[in-house]
């Protein structure tokens, strides 16, 4: 008698097959039609090849084009047609490794001749003619010594070198598409022809076999591959886009900051940019009074510290370690200093010791403590990526010591601030995911069990209160000591940032044998709770200056307004304009340049200045001004103390807005 495999679909009918039977005749027993768009078949959400039997019970589902797991399944596929296409265009040329990735997918060739864009055209060409053939995606196994000796013949060495990584025991899946083959784990889709039209090669770089500088330098050749056209032209249109708005180019035209080869990862900040980011500062700090105490921790600490709190055994990778000059160039001198101290990656290990400092009571919790702290962790060259990805950077980073009883309560009330601080800079939609226990990590599956429950409580409650809250789960993705939320914003072009972070941690205070005295005179150990809202400083600004281009709205602009005169007859009017504006508070520069005044505008529409106001002979004569907007080709005429008025009105930080609009009800009723 046959074995028989219960199967689970989508609609939640539960239905027995032969385990023998495959996706693609499962996919013909429920229709014909079927069974023709039908690409590959999921299996507990995992995507396999139409020809797999159904060996287990379990979730099943057809899957077509259009169903989300197919995009890597097309971009996988893309990637074996562009190698393909590359060897049928220049025989001899190696392939090596061809993976998926974000938005796309890549393949390293071996070539004495490195490929460039204007090959372009020719691959695409191949590639398109080899779609159109739709010959089948076919799978075979080989065994290990048949796998090196075919690639061996053809004179494939990367590819005898990736047979040989393999462990033993795993099967060496081979996949055909026609005569071409290619050492794969799969899946693929049914046929080429299924790939579609949407794709576009993008880019060539440098890649290192291996990675490893030591190994042979290959082209890389990277693609992006969708569903439908529209998608494709979507993604193309969103990339000329992004980098219209690159933060490293307009940090340049607005004279922000820069970087350079003598401080890798480290910002130079210029007047404007450190302007930015202090009232960026100033903000978070009003957001914070009534709740937070500001504290601040020491930059350098000896490593015993770090190898409490786990950081030197966990993150040693990530940190800058430092001796006193003397200690290097003495090492035996017996009155130098051999510490070994670290730089501080985090400000957690800082936070507890302040907690600690003293004796606390059950009546004093919850105890915030909020430190805008300038941190350092290493990241590779490679990685490094303007205000995005720096190795030195400011955290707006909080701790809150608290019972058990107070956590699921301060957890709500750090998300309530959270989503208004992203509400005012514009984020209107928010992805919260609770990021679950990783593989390597401290403490007992017991609290890592109770903090995910409490986690996973507070998650459904932030959906159910808050409409703009969307969730989901990073399974595996948690930190060390705990689990987290991890908000991801989605800017004005459709990307996504991940930015704050609400982390609990039990394990922390009981490394430093932090506690308080209970209400039964017992010693109880806090809850810690690590919190982020905007995360690094320099990179949220990064995220600000692509998510608004660079046109801030008047309350953030380092530069909120430019007096700029059109004849020098009205040079003395203008200064007792930009006084009048300073002294109402905004921040504004003057322009008296013996220039065109359309000269001007474009020079400061490039600086990205909010607000210009023009001033001829008959402005000065009337006491009025022009006021002209960034992007706007209209101007108005306006009395001085109107438009003043109307500036400082408009530059009032939202946090302040409403903090006025409180005391006006309040004194109303």
């Amino acid at each position: 008698m046959s074995r028989s495999v219960s199967l689970t679909f989508p609609d939640g009918s539960v239905r027995d097959y032969p385990a023998a039977l495959t996706g693609l005749e499962l996919a013909e027993s429920i229709s014909k039609s079927l069974a023709k768009k039908a690409v590959a078949y999921a299996m507990d959400g995992e995507a396999r090849d139409l020809s797999d039997p159904l060996a287990t019970d379990g979730h099943v589902e057809i899957l077509t084009r259009d169903h989300p797991l197919a995009l890597e399944m097309i971009r996988h596929d893309a990637a074996h047609v562009l190698a393909e296409a590359v060897q049928e265009l220049w025989p001899g040329t190696q392939v090596t490794i061809g993976p998926v990735i974000e938005n796309g997918f890549y393949y390293d060739f071996a070539r004495d001749t490195p490929f460039t864009p204007d090959d372009f055209p020719a691959i695409e060409k191949k590639m398109r003619e080899i779609i159109g053939r739709n010959k089948p995606f076919t799978k075979e196994v080989w065994s290990r010594d048949r796998a090196r000796k075919v690639f061996g013949d053809k004179g494939e060495s990367y590819k005898v070198q990736l047979v040989d990584a393999i462990p033993e025991g795993q099967d060496l899946k081979i996949y055909g598409q026609g005569d071409w083959f290619d050492l794969c784990r799969g899946p693929h889709m049914a046929s080429t022809g299924q790939i579609g039209a949407a794709f576009k090669l993008m880019k060539v770089a440098g890649a290192y076999w291996r990675g490893d500088s030591n190994n042979p330098m290959l082209t890389r050749i990277y693609g992006t591959a969708w569903a439908s056209q529209e998608q494709l032209d979507a993604y193309v249109n969103m990339l000329a886009e992004a980098e219209k708005r690159d933060h490293r180019r307009l940090g340049r035209e607005m004279d922000l900051f820069h970087f350079q080869e003598e401080g890798p990862g480290v910002v130079f900040w210029h007047a404007k940019g450190w302007k930015l980011f202090q009232t960026l500062i100033a903000y978070m700090r009003r957001r914070l009074a009534d709740a937070y105490q500001e504290v601040n921790a020491p930059q350098v600490l000896d490593k015993s510290l770090w190898e409490t709190s786990g950081h030197w055994g966990w993150y040693q990778e990530n940190m800058f370690a430092v001796k006193s000059a003397h200690a290097f160039t003495h090492p035996d001198d017996p009155d130098a200093d051999q510490r070994i101290f670290a730089l501080k990656p985090m400000n957690c290990p800082g936070h507890v010791q302040i907690f600690k400092h003293g004796l606390k009571s059950y009546r004093d919790l919850p105890i915030r403590l909020a430190e805008f702290g300038n941190v350092h962790r290493y990241e590779a060259s490679g990685a490094l990526h303007g205000l995005l990805r720096v190795r030195a950077f400011t955290q707006d980073d909080a701790h809150v010591f608290c019972t058990e009883e107070q956590l699921e309560s301060e957890i709500l009330k750090i998300n309530d601030l959270m989503m208004s601080v992203y509400k005012d800079f514009g984020f209107d939609e928010v992805l919260v995911k609770l990021a679950t226990r990783p593989e390597k990590r401290v403490g007992t599956d017991a609290a890592w069990d109770h903090a995910e429950a409490i986690l996973r409580r507070s998650l459904e409650k932030m959906a159910r209160d808050d409409n703009r809250i969307k969730t989901g789960v990073n399974e595996g993705e948690g930190t060390f000591y705990g689990p987290k939320f991890e908000y991801t914003l989605k800017d004005a072009i459709g990307r996504e940032w991940q930015c704050g972070t609400t982390q609990v941690d039990f394990n922390l205070p009981e490394r430093f044998g932090a506690f308080y005295i209970a209400s039964d005179s017992e010693k109880r150990q806090p809850v810690m709770v690590h919190r982020a809202i905007c995360g690094s400083l320099e990179r949220f600004l990064g995220i600000l200056i692509e998510n608004y281009s660079g046109h801030f709205p008047l309350w953030l602009a380092p530069v909120q307004v430019v007096v700029a005169t059109i004849t020098s007859e009205a040079d003395g009017y203008a200064a007792k304009v930009l006084q009048r504006l300073r002294d109402a508070g905004l921040s504004a520069e003057l322009d008296l340049r013996n220039e065109k005044i359309n000269y001007k505008v474009r020079e400061h529409s490039l600086a990205k200045v909010p607000v210009m106001l023009v001033c001829g002979k008959r402005e000065a004569d009337e006491a009025t001004v022009n006021m002209r907007r960034l992007g706007s080709r209209d101007q108005v005429s306006m009395g001085l103390g109107e438009a003043i008025a109307a500036l400082v009105d408009e530059a009032t930080p939202p946090d302040i807005r409403r903090q006025r609009a409180r005391i006006a009800a309040t004194e109303a009723a």
